[in-house]
């Protein structure tokens, strides 16, 4: 079989049992396959594919999994970061939250930015290759998220990998600059999530009862590893913006604004320390 073959076979059999936008999740495994990026589908869809383990694939997104974990890597900012089962898929929206970073740190003179809970590391290190004269630590508790984050991290020199709790803050230089897409999903809204999200690990998901629990522990903790000046980022849930803010007006951040993403839903929150 061709790949383009392979490629209607896939449209047909995903949307038949239910998968929405079937193309391009068959595009994306079909692609994964023939070991090429999405964009030179065109200039080998008459290549041949070993149908089995396109078909095992198919099998997997049938089944609920989601298809950055079925391929094992997902595009994030300027670079292509590996994800699997325990680890939070990157998100479009976050690449926003690492822009505005990547912006304020190219103006610093070798800044100190912290990516609280890390996760792939898709934020810190997405920053450390754009802005080589900062040194980012990326703090993460989970043992499975650490395993893709040493995977991401492999190589550049200006990434810090910190195993560590965000609720016990590790002895660190001050920071010029702190960074975070903590949980922010309320505890008893997990079970109403898509099905594909389901597959996340709740520890990526889960930010307590009203979903501000990890926001309350950043202002806390973490102010005073904050240099005078510095500058907080966080991603937020489209409604949360005005209780995170006072939050952070509650522990004596000043400046704080909410930032609404290209959708115009507020997803950001910046703030001065």
């Amino acid at each position: 079989m061709i790949l383009s073959e392979a490629f209607n076979y896939g449209v047909y059999f995903l949307s038949s049992n239910g998968i929405d936008e079937a193309e391009f999740k068959s595009l994306c495994l079909v692609c994964h396959c023939a070991g090429i990026k999405n964009s030179e589908y065109a200039f080998h869809k008459n290549d041949g594919i070993i149908m089995k383990k396109f078909a095992d694939l198919l099998w997997r997104v049938k089944n609920g999994e989601p298809l950055q974990y079925v391929i094992g890597k997902w595009d994030f900012y300027a670079s292509e970061f590996f994800v699997g089962k325990g680890v939070l898929i990157p998100r479009p929206e976050t690449e926003e939250l690492t822009e505005l970073v990547i912006k304020k740190a190219s103006s610093l003179q070798n800044p100190v930015i912290f990516d609280l809970c890390s996760g792939s590391g898709c934020i810190g290190i997405s920053v450390a290759k754009a802005v080589k004269h900062a040194v980012v630590y990326c703090v993460e508790k989970s043992a499975d998220a650490i395993f893709y984050l040493l995977k991401n991290a492999n190589g550049i020199g200006n990434v810090k990998i910190i195993s560590a709790d965000i609720t016990l803050p590790s002895e660190l230089p001050d920071a010029d600059i702190i960074v975070s897409n903590p949980p922010y999903i309320k505890t008893d809204a997990l079970q109403n999530l898509q099905a594909e999200v389901k597959h996340e690990p709740d520890m990526a998901l889960d930010g307590g009862e009203d979903g501000l629990y990890f926001y309350r522990v950043i202002a806390k903790n973490w102010k005073s590893h904050l240099k005078s000046g510095g500058t907080l980022f966080l991603e937020i849930g489209d409604e949360q913006g005005e209780e995170v803010s006072d939050i952070l007006s509650e522990h004596g951040f000043k400046k704080i604004e909410v930032l609404k993403d290209l959708y115009k839903n507020n997803r950001m929150v910046k703030a001065i320390n």
